[in-house]
């Protein structure tokens, strides 16, 4: 009984975060506290981004708006091949060793709209996005489009700070095989029901994100949690509230790979109370082609590379395929 307790205890702590000023003119004392914060676990806040509180609310309405629509109008644009568009409650498996369905999300994913004569046009991440039917939403793609761009702008802003707190130069990711041409993808989700942990069931099951890192906007309903320590059993799992007018990012794998460790991929979920919830997730990686291995500020004689060299699509691809219930099937 002491444990259940205890572990209840955990589970209610709100988490204190690093909150970063992006309009801070000090770029080495806010690379500083960046590198105190991915250190430590990994998520932190950006506040002065640039995103208007206008736009924002903009994409929530909007997002609300393709969500409340039947299901036989959503599966129109149901997610291909190359992860665009519409992802149904339980099509996502992110703890299966925890999870008795999936998810209880829906999500809808949106790409880099690739031009003609892309290069990248077949590769998986660059391809056409799918989109509702204008005369069903209008207004929808635009919004959505610009927001895109202004997410890929702030991500493109935090990826400098990171280099400078990797000891790189600040244009260090900037080049063309970096986030000159990244593999970026918004996902609208929209959470619904209980979560029971007992039970296995879950609004988005414990897992580390797959890419560099993530920008994410969250309503005013609770259910972010992040586990610092994976290794403590039990895990001791914290509440990330959302903060008026600004944006949690947290790092993800690729990141943790590239920098050989020293920054760190945190374990989080979300946990359904029985309110509809929304996010907007912006989650952006290096190019298909990008070979992640380990940066040269990262390595020494005493401390020798941890992982292997891997593509980025590779990666990436591979994680999506493992937590897709469908994909595993075929």
């Amino acid at each position: 009984m002491e444990n259940k307790t205890q572990q209840e205890a955990w589970t209610i702590k709100v988490s204190s975060l690093t909150c970063i000023d992006l309009a801070n003119t000090n770029l080495h004392q806010s690379a500083d506290s960046l590198k105190q914060a991915c250190q430590d676990c990994g998520f932190f806040y950006v506040t002065n981004h640039g995103i208007s509180e206008e736009l924002r609310d903009k994409a929530f309405e909007q997002s609300k708006k393709f969500f409340d629509l039947p299901l036989e109008e959503k599966m129109k644009v149901l997610r291909n091949e190359k992860h665009r568009g519409y992802s149904p409650v339980l099509d996502q498996i992110l703890d299966p060793e925890n999870q008795v369905d999936g998810d209880y999300k829906e999500s809808f994913f949106i790409g880099i709209e690739s031009v003609k004569d892309d290069p990248h046009g077949d590769t998986p991440f660059y391809s056409p996005n799918l989109w509702p039917d204008h005369d069903v939403l209008p207004g929808w793609r635009v919004t959505m489009e610009k927001y895109y761009q202004e997410a890929l702008r702030v991500c493109k802003a935090i990826a400098r700070l990171l280099a400078l707190a990797l000891d790189l130069d600040a244009d260090y990711f900037d080049k063309p095989e970096m986030l000159g041409n990244p593999i970026a993808v918004m996902r609208l989700v929209h959470y619904e029901g209980m979560s029971y942990p007992s039970k296995g069931i879950f609004g988005c099951g414990a897992h580390s994100d797959f890419g560099m890192m993530t920008l994410l906007a969250t309503d005013s309903v609770m259910g972010l949690q992040i586990c610092k320590d994976k290794d403590v059993k039990p895990r001791k799992w914290e509440y990330v509230p959302s903060i008026k007018g600004a944006y949690i990012v947290n790092l993800g794998d690729l990141l943790e790979r590239w920098s050989n460790g020293i920054f760190k991929s945190t374990l989080h979920r979300v946990l359904g109370n029985g309110q509809d919830r929304y996010s907007i997730a912006f989650f952006i990686q290096p190019s298909h082609d990008c070979l992640v291995e380990c940066l040269p500020t990262c390595q020494s004689e005493n401390n020798l590379p941890k992982y292997q060299a891997i593509k980025c699509s590779t990666y990436i691809s591979q994680r999506y395929k493992a937590a897709h219930a469908h994909l595993k099937q075929t």
